[in-house]
């Protein structure tokens, strides 16, 4: 007996799903919890060969900036001390002990390239093998695809270019200061690390504000969480409000900053050669540069029209206007926690609810969508 042909789709399975969870890091198996604990018939399909990949592919030193005790999954906490603060492989650990622990059906290298509507059921394509389901919940996460802007282009080939998410250790780049472009929380914590051995310049857009990680002997969290400032949404106008501030620094400021020796330097807005230009006309050589300047969403495998506009999910809540297709661990889906690891279980546990009802909630409306990308 021969397989399929290659339009012919291998599908798993003879009675269709009833949910395909796209993405198997912290809002894929969060997920997954609440679907187990409804007992339904799922499977999660996770593009890397391991959990907690993303986690393991970042710099070397990365910790989170909230604290273990805010960290947890639901149904198992984290394992580590309360007021300390893990680091990106004590994450990835967690990530792959949760989904033995409650033995999730994972599948890895299974990267998605196709998401359709068929009828009234989706059509989930990730290699040679196709799921058929009754509902989907894409949790790939806001940090898909690394954004370098159009001046990198510009630069010499011998200037060492890369994104910060590339970025592992002093040790691996070349000899030589270094311009880093960018000024959040990659950014400043890459910069403060690099000044301990060599000289740093930070090239920054904005100036978001700062907080500091502990503030009268308790962390940050435990005065966000207890003033339910997590809690504050994008309905509320607290919530909006906080949302148009942007991305806020914790932990770093920028007077130790330049204590340590860093100098920071206007808006990049050009390069020529070895040379790059800032908004107020000064100019600095380069040979080394770091691009902390954020991703972009990528959904160029997402074949169900109206769903994304101009690179952002056009949802509420999560939930999209086309029947049983959900978005998870979106930045700021519902709270400033949405995208967070210790945080998403409440849009999680929304989520279940409307899986559970068979139900959705009606979009936003179209001239005032709530998009997140």
């Amino acid at each position: 007996m021969t397989g399929p042909g290659p339009d012919q789709p291998n599908v798993v399975g003879s009675e269709p799903l009833d949910v395909v969870i796209i993405g198997g890091s912290q809002a894929g198996l969060g997920m997954a919890w609440h679907l187990a604990q409804q007992q339904r018939r799922f499977v999660v399909l996770e593009a890397a060969g391991e959990l907690g990949h993303a986690w393991r592919s970042r710099w070397d030193s990365l910790r989170l900036f909230t604290a273990a005790q805010y960290d947890s999954l639901p149904g198992l906490r984290f394992p580590a001390q309360a007021d300390t603060y893990p680091t990106k492989d004590a994450v990835a650990d967690y990530l792959q002990a949760y989904a033995t622990t409650f033995d999730l059906p994972v599948l890895l290298n299974a990267r998605v390239r196709q998401l359709r509507r068929l009828g009234d059921q989706f059509e989930v394509r990730a290699g040679d093998q196709t799921w058929r389901s009754r509902q989907v919940v894409v949790a790939t996460g806001p940090f898909q695809v690394p954004f370098i802007p159009p001046p990198a282009q510009q630069l010499d080939a011998s200037v060492s270019q890369l994104h910060s998410a590339d970025y592992r250790n002093p040790p691996a780049l070349p000899d030589g200061p270094v311009l880093v472009v960018g000024a959040g929380n990659s950014g400043l914590q890459i910069a403060e690390e690099l000044a301990a051995t060599r000289r740093v310049a930070v090239a920054m857009g904005e100036r978001p504000p700062m907080l500091p990680q502990r503030l009268f002997g308790k962390d940050l969290f435990w005065w966000l969480t207890g003033l339910r400032l997590m809690r504050v949404n994008t309905g509320s106008r607290l919530g909006r409000r906080v949302q148009e501030r942007g991305e806020f620094i914790i932990g770093t400021s920028r007077r130790r900053l330049r204590q340590g020796g860093v100098a920071f330097r206007p808006r990049l807005v050009d390069a020529r050669g070895h040379t790059v230009h800032f908004d107020d006309g000064s100019q600095l050589d380069v040979r080394v540069v770091i691009w902390a300047t954020g991703y972009q969403s990528d959904y160029a495998w997402l074949d169900i029209p109206g769903v994304v506009r101009e690179g952002q999910v056009i949802h509420h809540r999560g939930v999209t206007a086309v029947p049983g297709l959900y978005f998870l661990g979106l930045s700021w889906q519902h709270t400033r926690g949405s995208a967070l690891l210790g945080f998403v279980n409440d849009d999680a546990a929304y989520l279940a609810d409307r899986i559970a009802d068979h139900n959705t909630t009606a979009p936003a409306p179209a001239d005032a969508p709530n998009t997140a990308g």
